[in-house]
């Protein structure tokens, strides 16, 4: 998202942390219905349209929200919505996933105001590893084949009882609504999400073996440090690292494992 979208978003979410600052507003139901309100703009190709339209007033799609949305949500949802049509937009699709993902980033709010965020952003990771690790599950997750229904009920088994309502609801709008992301990708902006609400980054770190309480400490803080920001470590254990560490946060990858060392030396030769 760049220019105008980008700016249009990042309003949207201060309006969104302005709002649910306010201890009477229910987060979880925010959530909810920004998320219909996606499933709406997704099938109107012509309303997101009129609503990103340069040549109309902001007032007119503000307006015009409001006659679409009242009474079918809350004046809260109304609100956030309208001032999002006011802002400029360097595309139509640009709203529909700013929309989408103020959904996903109040559901990250009501578990932050419920004192559950970290337990949402371990199990959204552990999620994550399970699915990887069975190319059954994945093919089940995302093959096109397979119907939203058949996607929600695997979910249910999975998840249900197992996982915060809020967590079950993230991972069953990116399963059932992809909107053309990976479950990978999804999966990463939920807990960038997480992140910035804590204002820190989450490192994916890959070790050959689990880390002690000491090494996790002194890893954190050293990245601290480097990134002059609080890190959350998500820790993958995987014994094909063959020792050492490898930390991944967001594009840029710091990668010391025995392993990677290996096939540089490899492809040296080969060179």
């Amino acid at each position: 998202m760049i220019g105008a979208s980008r700016e249009a978003l990042a309003a949207g979410r201060e309006n969104l942390d302005s709002l649910t600052d306010n201890t009477s507003v229910d987060a979880g139901k925010v959530s909810e219905e920004l998320s219909a309100v996606t499933a709406l703009l997704d099938r109107e190709v012509s309303l997101r349209r009129v609503l990103t339209d340069p040549s109309r007033s902001g007032a007119d799609k503000a307006q015009l929200v409001g006659s679409l949305l009242a009474g079918q949500v809350s004046g809260e949802t109304v609100d956030l919505v309208s001032g999002l049509v006011r802002s400029r937009w360097s595309g139509a699709r640009d709203l529909v996933d700013s929309v989408e993902e103020l959904a996903a980033y109040a559901e990250v709010i009501a578990a932050d105001k419920a004192g559950r965020l970290d337990d949402l952003e371990d199990e959204l990771f552990r999620f994550g590893r399970i699915v990887s690790g069975s190319h059954e599950l994945r093919a089940g997750l995302t093959e096109p084949k397979a119907g939203r229904a058949a996607k929600a009920e695997l979910l249910r088994t999975l998840l249900g009882g197992r996982a915060l309502p809020g967590t079950v609801r993230l991972v069953t709008s990116l399963v059932t609504n992809p909107r053309g992301r990976s479950l990978e990708q999804g999966l990463a902006s939920y807990s960038k999400l997480a992140a910035d609400r804590r204002d820190r980054v989450v490192a994916l770190v890959t070790t050959a073996v689990p880390l002690s309480d000491g090494q996790k400490q002194r890893l954190s803080g050293a990245l601290a440090k480097l990134y002059g920001r609080a890190v959350r470590l998500n820790i993958d254990v995987d014994p094909r690292v063959a020792g050492g560490v490898r930390v991944q946060i967001g594009d840029e990858i710091i990668d010391g494992t025995v392993s990677s060392r290996l096939e540089g030396a490899r492809q040296a030769l080969e060179g």
